[in-house]
C-alpha cells in the first residue's frame, strides 16, 4: 500500500511515535533504554534538531522534535536502524524491530504543545507502571532536575520567564489529570495512522477481492451489506471515509456496520 505524503508543519514541531512491530517489546533491560538515549544524542549532533520531550515505553516511543532543518524522516530512520542493529545482535534476532512507518503529527500551536508534552510524560502513570516524577526513561526528570538530551528552555519559557516559577507551574500542570478530555482523545486518536482515500480504496479492493470499489453498490443488498460489514475493522479510517470511497450513503454504512440491516 503506497504511503501518503507527510504533512509539513509550519512550526517544524512534531509529535513522533515509534512502535515495536506487532506491539513487541523494544526495550528489555536497562542497557537497552540507555542505548536508545545515546542514539538520540548522536542523531541530535548529526542533524541539529531539538528534542522537547520524550518517553521510552517497553514497546513504543514518544518524542516531540523541533525539526528546524526539515530532516524528520532521516532522523527517525537513523535512530531506528542503529538501535535495531544493536537490539537484533544482542537478542540474536533478525528482521524488522519497528513498524515500517513511524507516526508523526504536526504541532501547530503552543497550547497543544504543552498538552502533548504532559500526555507523553504521563504515559507511565496512565499505564500504571510508575508515577510521572519517578519514571526513569522520560524527559520529565530532565525538566525538574538536570537536562541531558532534552532541550527544556522553550517549553519552560511557556510557563514563566522566571525559571523557579516556570518549574513550579510545569510541575503543577503535570499533576493535572484529564483536564481536557477532548485534547487527550485527539492525541490518542493520532496514534492510529490515518489512511488516504486512495489507500482505503486499495485496501477494500484487496480485502474483498474486487476490481473496483464501485462494484459494491451494484450488488444485491444482502451481499452488499455483508461486504460492508467486512470493512468495519479497518484501522486509520472512519465510516464517513469508507462511505465516501465506496459511494454509498453514510447512514446506510453506519446501519450495516451496527448490524441494523434494514433493506434500502
Amino acid at each position: 500500500m503506497p504511503r501518503s505524503i507527510r504533512k509539513i508543519s509550519k512550526t517544524k514541531v512534531y509529535h513522533v511515535i515509534l512502535r515495536g512491530i506487532d506491539k513487541q517489546d523494544i526495550f528489555v533491560e536497562e542497557q537497552d533504554y540507555n542505548k536508545f538515549i545515546k542514539e538520540i544524542q548522536k542523531t541530535k549532533e548529526k542533524y541539529k534538531y531539538e528534542l522537547y520531550a520524550y518517553c521510552l515505553m517497553s514497546n513504543h516511543i514518544h518524542m516531540i522534535i523541533y525539526d528546524k532543518n526539515e530532516q524528520l524522516s532521516k532522523i527517525i530512520q537513523s535512530l531506528a536502524i542503529s538501535y535495531s542493529l544493536y537490539f537484533n545482535k544482542k537478542y540474536e534476532r533478525s528482521g524488522h524491530l519497528f513498524q515500517n512507518r513511524f507516526l508523526s503529527k504536526s504541532v501547530e500551536d503552543r497550547k497543544y504543545l504543552v498538552q502533548v508534552c504532559r500526555y507523553i510524560h504521563q504515559n507511565p502513570f496512565k499505564a500504571k507502571i510508575s508515577k510521572t516524577d519517578e519514571y526513569r526513561w522520560s524527559s520529565y526528570k530532565e525538566y525538574i532536575e538536570k537536562s541531558n538530551i532534552t532541550d527544556t528552555e522553550f517549553i519552560l519559557s511557556m510557563f514563566s520567564n522566571n525559571l523557579k516559577t516556570a518549574l513550579e507551574n510545569f510541575i503543577a500542570f503535570h499533576n493535572i489529570e484529564d483536564e481536557n478530555r477532548g485534547i487527550k482523545d485527539i492525541i490518542e486518536y493520532e496514534m492510529i495512522e490515518k489512511l488516504t482515500d486512495y489507500q482505503v480504496k486499495q485496501y477494500i479492493e484487496e480485502t474483498l477481492g474486487i476490481d473496483n470499489v464501485t462494484e459494491i453498490k451494484r450488488l444485491d443488498i444482502d451481499i452488499r451489506n455483508e461486504k460492508i460489514k467486512n470493512l468495519k475493522n479497518i484501522k486509520g479510517t472512519s465510516m464517513a471515509q469508507i462511505s465516501r470511497v465506496i459511494g454509498i450513503n453514510r447512514k446506510i454504512v453506519e446501519r450495516v456496520m451496527k448490524n441494523k440491516d434494514r433493506k434500502e
